[in-house]
């Protein structure tokens, strides 16, 4: 099969010919249609994503959709022509999707939506395990709560956006002025982070009285801002990218709880995968019911252009989520 495999951190990828996996026990061979990248993709190529455990030479790309090829050993529930998408690999030494083919554990699998394309399925995976870890498992979003998500029209935040109004929350979101609208049709209340201070806006939407739940996507003084923003008492925080130091007092002076989201847990060590493979689930649910969406970048990218695909979103230029088409 073809593959853009990765020999040396900060480089080309090379697209060359490997050897076809065979799938294992638990395992099922998918005929890669479309890779989803990420901007922890792209730090994993430039040698900045040492906490993804992926060792050189590699195949990238955790997002993926495709069609079940081959059945190992001991599946069920899948069948040969299945669509399906997951967070499969390109991490903790598992192949990824820059690639024609992947044995991927069924565990982190689900059918793919059938209202969408492989292209826009691929930019689905990554973005809402991550939301629903933190809006769902961590902090059981429900009616009548307020829900502050920081970029909102960001990867993550676009998603967990759609995610927390579906639950029956009402959505506030961090916002630039020119993506407003994208929040907006989402079905949020756009903040302006550049001309509203935190304690401005939880002035203006809460009272002064916080936000039930804050998910930070941003890190950095994004997450500081996010313990200013919660509810006294009850608040409470997620961040799925925590992973500064932070000074604590004003999330301990509410009484307010935080919770860490790290989605690639399940991949890095084999426990939890099957929970990944229900959160797909829920997502293809909430998508044939048109109350979830992706938002992908219009530029179409070949396996053959993987390094374009990455230079794109390292640039901070790609208007969304960006897709790399492996096969038609």
């Amino acid at each position: 099969m073809r593959a853009a495999v990765l020999e040396e951190y900060n480089s080309p990828f090379r697209l060359i010919e490997v050897a076809r996996p065979k799938p294992a026990a638990g395992q099922v061979l998918v005929r890669i249609k479309a890779s989803g990248v990420n901007p922890l993709d792209t730090k994993i190529r430039s040698g900045n994503g040492a906490h993804a455990k992926q060792p050189l030479p590699a195949i990238l790309g955790m997002d993926m959709a495709g069609v079940v090829e081959e059945l190992g050993a001991e599946v069920s529930g899948f069948s040969v022509g299945d669509e399906v998408y997951g967070l499969t690999g390109g991490v903790g030494g598992l192949q990824g999707s820059l690639a024609e083919f992947a044995a991927v554990d069924v565990d982190l699998l689900a059918k793919k939506p059938v209202n969408l394309t492989m292209h826009q399925a691929a930019a689905i995976p990554l973005s809402f395990i991550t939301a629903w870890e933190g809006l769902v498992d961590r902090a059981n979003v429900h009616a009548a709560q307020r829900v502050l998500i920081h970029a909102g029209a960001g990867g993550v935040g676009h998603v967990a956006v759609q995610l927390a109004v579906a639950r029956g929350a009402q959505v506030f979101a961090t916002v630039s002025p020119e993506k407003k609208a994208v929040v907006e049709s989402y079905g949020a209340v756009p903040i302006d982070y550049r001309s509203t201070s935190v304690e401005q806006y939880v002035a203006q939407h809460t009272g002064g009285e916080g936000f039930d739940v804050v998910y930070d996507t941003v890190g950095g003084t994004t997450l500081d801002d996010s313990f200013v923003a919660a509810k006294v008492y009850t608040g409470h925080v997620l961040s799925s990218l925590g992973w500064g130091t932070h000074k604590l007092a004003p999330l301990s002076f509410r009484g307010a709880t935080y919770s860490g989201v790290f989605t690639l847990l399940p991949m890095l060590t084999g426990r939890g995968r099957a929970h990944h493979g229900e959160i797909m689930r829920e997502a293809t649910i909430l998508v044939e019911a048109g109350m979830l969406t992706p938002l992908v970048d219009g530029r179409r990218f070949a396996l053959d252009a993987a390094l374009v695909a990455h230079e794109l979103v390292e640039s901070g230029k790609a208007l969304a989520k960006v897709v790399v088409d492996i096969a038609e």
